[in-house]
């Protein structure tokens, strides 16, 4: 049997201050479940990482939920099935969710997911992967990141090819189209 084709989702353990990042959250999980690949995410109830996964589960969707053990009491889904990796640290939690997916998508987030979205853009960049790596530009939430990443490029601190190891989208609906299109024909 052929496992599903798996989205890694890094984002928000806080629903933030838009309510759209909800709305998105939500529409990723079940558009995830309703194309019948597996949402790997950092298996929390808390924020728009819960709505995610709790959309993709409502939907039927097979989730895979990696968390950390001094998360599990603050994070751990409750109402969220499906198996579940217990890992020791942060960072095993984040080799263990990329590891497990064929394309990351990164909804708005904090510390952590910024730190998770230049892990996996330095590992591309390095040419250790070529998974596509998918802002959902939810709000313009991530144009300072851009622009960021641009003006690293811009000051020679990074070839211009940087830029080309990820897609910004407006919409779940284009992110998804974009890995469709491009990694499962």
């Amino acid at each position: 049997m052929t496992a599903p084709y798996s989205v890694c989702v890094y984002c928000g353990s806080r629903a933030g201050a838009d309510p759209a990042f909800l709305t998105a959250a939500e529409d990723l999980g079940l558009s995830i479940a309703h194309k019948g690949w597996r949402l790997v995410y950092g298996a929390g109830d808390v924020g728009i990482m819960g709505a995610v996964a709790a959309s993709a589960a409502k939907a039927g969707g097979e989730t895979l939920g990696v968390i950390p053990a001094h998360l599990v009491s603050v994070e751990a889904p409750r109402g969220v099935g499906g198996p579940r990796i217990v890992t020791e640290t942060m960072h095993e939690r984040k080799k263990v969710m990329f590891m497990n997916a064929d394309a990351v998508i990164v909804l708005p987030g904090g510390a952590g997911s910024l730190d998770e979205f230049f892990e996996v853009l330095t590992w591309r960049q390095l040419g250790l992967h070529d998974k596509p790596v998918v802002l959902i530009n939810v709000a313009d939430y991530w144009r300072p990141l851009i622009d960021l990443v641009q003006h690293v490029v811009d000051k020679g601190f990074a070839d211009p090819s940087l830029m080309g190891h990820f897609r910004v989208e407006p919409t779940v609906a284009l992110a998804l189209a974009h890995l469709r299109k491009d990694q499962i024909g």
